[in-house]
């Protein structure tokens, strides 16, 4: 048992939509009732003020980004383009009332910035908490707490941090980022992609069941249509609490722009209906920065990029790399021409971001080399062989993929030819410690990343894989309409005997994980809720992996990281 592990209980049982279409417990923090959104007239919700919350990401040492919306009056709703131009001041305090305050300062908002704010507030001390607020024309925003990054050459005991993907406001609430807000323990908060869902009402829910009606009720496409749907995920209380204890480092997927995007396009659009690929991409990325508090090609000013890779580090315990695999990659390969997705011409991360992620990883001396990683990397295939014979196979008949029938070509499945040149470099390179955390798929995955996936376990690993279920959107079991951990238990067996890298699988499950690090293990804990559909839905320890340092491999453990 790890030596900071504590007794909890287990749930009971063995160990993305078109995802897992495809394959066809002590409590842990409070369960307080929450009040759903609807209030009464006599208690009418405020129409001005901060109604957004606020947040913060980014950390750095001695900066981190800030973020709020103002609303100055009651008809400047987002994506209004209504409302005056107005000031707003924020504030840096070590004290939650702000008599100790370290930074401040003040900016303008407007409608050209759907009245959002962001700055980037530097000038602080390395690893020290922080509270910040705002005001504005008399109303003062909610307090956040935030947390700047260790000092470069300091070794942090532990790091710890909260993993979250796939968030749709019409498949249930939001309950994974209430309990997630009350640990208390977070140093900064990870989402993998996929935050919001640009469908129409309906359309992607719960089990064909909307549990409630996003804002605006049609497919978002415009950018007035992005500031909406934004806004509206930002009046949830869960989301507003877990945004306000803890810094943000988040990543895009497709759905923050349309499903299956790719650099030309996107399965879910439509050109002769609804315009140009480019200027909805356009209008999408801009509300992404207008609305994260995140800084896109190095900077938290609006309109700088759209460069959504980068690095960050906390000191020399870990550093971390996120991915954007939507904005450079080739379009999907058809099911009806499985042999091209070992094709060298084709690439998910684009030349630029490969080469910076490989120099990344060689150069750093950080005990745990992170890689936010949108989606899934370990080989999910059926029928793989020696990759030399793969490839040899490929090239003579161009039918069969290199390294087997992949189960999802939206994942680095396909596009094994980038899949190929990183697990090489890792290799070639004898880097160790790399830990890939990822989302997209709905589902929890523990899996080792093989240097050979057709020899494995008798060729070595490079590296581990933990891969976080959805908050809220439809697994295997929701989809099917069935009891969890029925049907389900059958795939998952049959995925694991073709796929032996793969240490553990869950397609039914929805939570948050929590990935805890220390000099001597990296362990991710995965957690599920109760009821994905009930606002008050407790919340349970499902399974713990970790790896321990210089041996790329996954193995199970029994309790909960403490």
């Amino acid at each position: 048992m790890p030596s900071d592990a504590t007794p909890h209980t287990p749930l009971p049982g063995p160990a993305r939509r078109d995802v897992v279409r495809g394959a066809a417990v002590g409590a842990v923090a409070a369960t307080a009732t929450v009040t759903p959104f609807a209030l009464s007239a006599a208690h009418a919700a405020p129409t001005t003020g901060f109604l957004h919350g606020v947040a913060s990401g980014d950390p750095l040492p001695t900066a981190v980004v800030l973020w709020t919306r103002v609303t100055p009056t009651a008809d400047a709703v987002p994506g209004s383009g209504r409302g005056p131009r107005v000031k707003v001041t924020w504030e840096v305090a070590t004290d939650d009332d702000f008599t100790r305050i370290v930074r401040r300062g003040q900016v303008a908002t407007g409608t050209e910035r759907d009245h959002t704010v962001k700055v980037d507030a530097s000038g602080l001390t390395p690893g020290t908490r922080y509270a910040y607020r705002f005001r504005s024309g008399g109303a003062t925003s909610p307090t956040g707490w935030t947390r700047t990054a260790p000092a470069p050459s300091s070794t942090p005991g532990r790091l710890r941090l909260g993993v979250v993907s796939c968030s749709n406001w019409e498949a249930g609430w939001f309950s994974a980022y209430r309990h997630l807000a009350a640990r208390g323990d977070l140093d900064a908060v990870l989402h993998m992609g996929d935050y919001l869902y640009e469908y129409p009402t309906g359309e992607y829910g719960a089990g064909e069941t909307v549990v409630r009606t996003t804002q605006p009720t049609h497919e978002i496409v415009t950018l007035a249509d992005y500031r909406v749907r934004h806004g509206h995920y930002k009046t949830d209380p869960d989301l507003q609490a877990l945004h306000a204890v803890a810094p943000w480092i988040t990543t895009w997927d497709d759905h923050e722009s349309a499903n299956d995007a790719w650099i030309d396009g996107a399965e879910n659009h439509q050109p002769e209906t609804e315009g140009a690929w480019a200027d909805r991409a356009a209008a999408s990325r801009r509300a992404y920065d207008e609305w994260m508090p995140i800084r896109l090609s190095g900077t938290a000013t609006l309109g700088d990029g759209n460069q959504v890779y980068r690095e960050l580090s906390f000191g020399t315990l870990a550093d971390l790399r996120m991915l954007d695999l939507r904005s450079y990659r080739s379009e999907q390969a058809s099911y009806a021409a499985l042999g091209q997705v070992g094709s060298p011409d084709r690439t998910i991360a684009g030349d630029a971001q490969m080469g910076w992620l490989k120099e990344s990883l060689s150069g750093s001396s950080a005990t745990w080399k992170l890689v936010g990683n949108p989606v899934m990397i370990s080989p999910v295939t059926f029928g793989a062989v020696d990759a030399e014979v793969g490839l040899a196979l490929n090239d003579m008949g161009g039918l069969i993929p290199p390294e087997g029938i992949p189960y999802n070509v939206d994942q680095w499945d396909g596009y094994t030819a980038d899949r190929r040149e990183l697990i090489d470099h890792l290799a070639d390179q004898a880097i160790t410690n790399t830990v890939f955390i990822t989302g997209d798929i709905h589902s929890a995955w523990a899996c080792d990343l093989p240097k050979n996936v057709g020899t494995y376990p008798f060729s070595p690993s490079v590296a581990v894989e933990f891969v976080g279920t959805s908050v809220t959107s439809d697994n295997l079991d929701d989809i099917l309409q069935v009891a969890p951990r029925t049907v389900s238990l059958t795939v998952e067996a049959a995925i694991r005997t073709a796929n032996p890298h793969v240490r553990y699988l869950d397609f039914d499950r929805h939570g948050f994980s929590v990935l805890t690090l220390t000099p001597s293990r990296a362990q991710m804990d995965w957690y599920a809720l109760a009821d994905r559909t009930d606002p008050a839905s407790p919340v349970r320890w499902s399974a713990g992996f970790e790896t321990l340092p210089g041996t790329q491999r996954a193995r199970r453990v029994w309790y909960p990281a403490t």
